[in-house]
């Protein structure tokens, strides 16, 4: 990925991509909601974004490379340029960066050295009940964050819990020390994930087929999901069971059909399989159960394809939006989900219905979360102990289930009225508008900002971080002495020792895949000082012999003494 010589800064607003494979594909890295958005978000962004380059912000080469082969992918032939995390500096003239999850502090404490103001970060949510995040949103309050960064929620439920979190913050921040005063909160903006809906056009045949493998007659209704298939971390079943089956023996006691029950997704783990059949067969009989792998995108396609109507009954913390209701509304779908974070947002009474939700009152959780921040409990155990006290209404999630299977021409109102919602709300190509305006009012914050000025945009000294200090400020107290950039060192001349090639091989150096210094930089400045003779030279000299940057050369000059090709010249 080659960047243009002189980029011409664009006149529209763009962002450099925090890239790591981890948070874009799910193809290699494995399926969660966390990896599938952020995948359809730099499709979204591909396709829909107005810029003049497309700018990934890396560790590693290959991350680049697979920034490049996602673009490619994608179709993009606009130019593409490649920054290194350890050189943000290059980010000009993009003023802002978007991280794959809510912004962590290592990257404000990577922006100080080069001033609050050098650029913009943007995080999103996603998952928020983890101890990471938690501390992450702790941590940023106490971190050199600025105004005019930005945490996307992806929903005014999730906007509402992390602006809780910063209260809490705020509230200890404040006590422990006696009223200090915090700089303004990071911009919380509510903009929704994006699909591309035309990825979710329902395939007749795809549909009638699943419809004939399941045996389902004309008259029965086909009740769909995809999701991850397990309890702790998605949605409990056996509530869905428990209304599948109150609604089969009302609609039958109507003279209606058989309900059907077709679960797209994969199991966490082996053993879900066996107990949601077990649970299927006991709590919902007179219900068809059928089972796909939601690895399989033609599987995927014709669930959304054959279905009568989905449901998403969420029960669990883990989830802040719920993309699949989403994709099934653009399918054409009427929905049935939990009134729960994200849904609130986008299921409204002409596209489904919600089912009403509740969670334990003050005094009956709190030893959950302490034990799951503590670790005494996993973050599973964690998610399964509060979805066991989070009630759903078994008898209204029958009751919508009975109203749509009873009225096709309601399941085809609330369908339509379904797409058109999610291709005028959730289509990338209205959403990614809305994230580019964020990133131009970040910009206007930043440039507002450089004009007034101030100690807080200063440069913070890179050696002073206090969360990754130089060595010489931490581990002041452990050597005998600190290297002196003024004294002269000649080279030993040891005709029995190994070029420093040669030592290089014999520590292995390289099986770490960090090399202090190229081998022939460190032949050219160990011949340097061999030239100089035995009163030998400085730092400065040697640099300005070999043109060498000194601080590189003080570097290497510190290996050579180390293994004895240099020691102090004697004058």
């Amino acid at each position: 990925m080659t960047a243009p010589a002189n980029p011409a800064p664009s006149g529209r607003t763009n962002a450099a991509v925090w890239f790591s494979s981890d948070g874009y594909d799910p193809a290699k890295k494995g399926i969660n909601g966390r990896r599938v958005a952020g995948a359809s978000f730099l499709r979204g962004f591909f396709a829909h974004g107005e810029v003049d380059e497309f700018v990934a912000l890396a560790h590693s080469r290959a991350d680049h490379t697979a920034f490049a082969d996602l673009a490619r992918a994608s179709g993009v032939t606009r130019p593409l340029r490649q920054v290194r995390l350890d050189a943000p500096q290059g980010l000009a003239p993009v003023e802002v960066v978007q991280y794959p999850a809510p912004t962590p502090p290592t990257e404000f404490w990577r922006r100080a050295p080069h001033g609050a103001a050098a650029w913009a970060l943007c995080g999103i949510t996603h998952t928020t009940a983890t101890r990471n995040v938690m501390e992450t949103v702790f941590q940023m309050r106490s971190a050199p964050q600025m105004p005019w960064d930005a945490v996307i929620c992806t929903s005014v439920a999730v906007q509402a819990s992390i602006r809780r979190l910063m209260e809490l913050a705020e509230a200890h921040l404040a006590q422990r020390y006696r009223g200090a005063v915090l700089p303004a909160r990071p911009l919380l903006p509510v903009v929704p994930l994006g699909i591309h809906c035309d990825d979710f056009r329902p395939d007749p045949a795809l549909g009638q087929a699943l419809r004939d493998r399941i045996g389902a007659d004309p008259g029965d209704l086909v009740v769909v999901s995809i999701a991850r298939l397990t309890p702790d971390e998605k949605f409990d079943p056996l509530p869905l069971f428990l209304a599948m089956e109150l609604a089969a023996q009302d609609w039958r006691a109507q003279g209606g059909g058989r309900l059907h029950l077709v679960l797209c997704g994969k199991f966490s783990e082996a053993q879900w399989a066996d107990s949601f059949a077990k649970a299927a067969a006991r709590l919902m009989p007179s219900c068809g159960y059928h089972v796909l792998d939601g690895a399989d995108a033609a599987e995927r396609k014709a669930t959304l394809s054959g279905g009568d109507v989905f449901v998403f009954p969420i029960d669990n913390l883990q989830e802040t939006f719920g993309l699949a209701p989403i994709e099934a509304m653009a399918a054409g779908l009427p929905v049935i989900v939990s009134d729960w974070d994200g849904m609130k947002d986008t299921v409204t009474p002409d596209v489904g219905f919600r089912i009403p939700t509740e969670l334990p009152r003050a005094g009956l959780s709190s030893y959950v979360s302490h034990r799951h921040m503590g670790g005494t409990d996993s973050y599973i155990q964690y998610l399964s102990q509060v979805s066991a006290m989070t009630p759903l209404d078994v008898a209204a999630m029958a009751r919508a289930l009975v109203t749509l299977a009873r009225d096709p021409d309601l399941r085809a109102r609330m369908g339509a009225r379904a797409r058109d919602r999610a291709r005028r709300l959730y289509d990338w190509s209205v959403v990614i508008p809305q994230m580019q305006a964020l990133w131009g009012e970040q910009a206007a914050m930043l440039a507002h900002a450089r004009r007034v000025g101030g100690p807080a945009i200063s440069p913070h000294s890179a050696d002073l971080i206090p969360v990754g200090p130089a060595v010489q400020e931490m581990f002041a107290a452990y050597p005998t002495s600190f290297s002196d950039p003024d004294r002269r060192l000649s080279a030993t001349g040891h005709p029995d020792q190994p070029a420093p090639r040669e030592t290089f091989t014999l520590r292995n150096y390289a099986v770490r895949g960090r090399l202090l210094e190229d081998t022939s930089r460190i032949e050219t400045v160990l011949a340097a000082y061999a030239s100089a003779g035995p009163r030998g030279a400085t730092e400065a000299e040697i640099a300005a012999t070999t043109r060498l940057p000194r601080l590189m050369v003080a570097r290497v000059s510190l290996w050579l003494l180390k293994y004895n090709y240099l020691q102090e010249a004697r004058t």
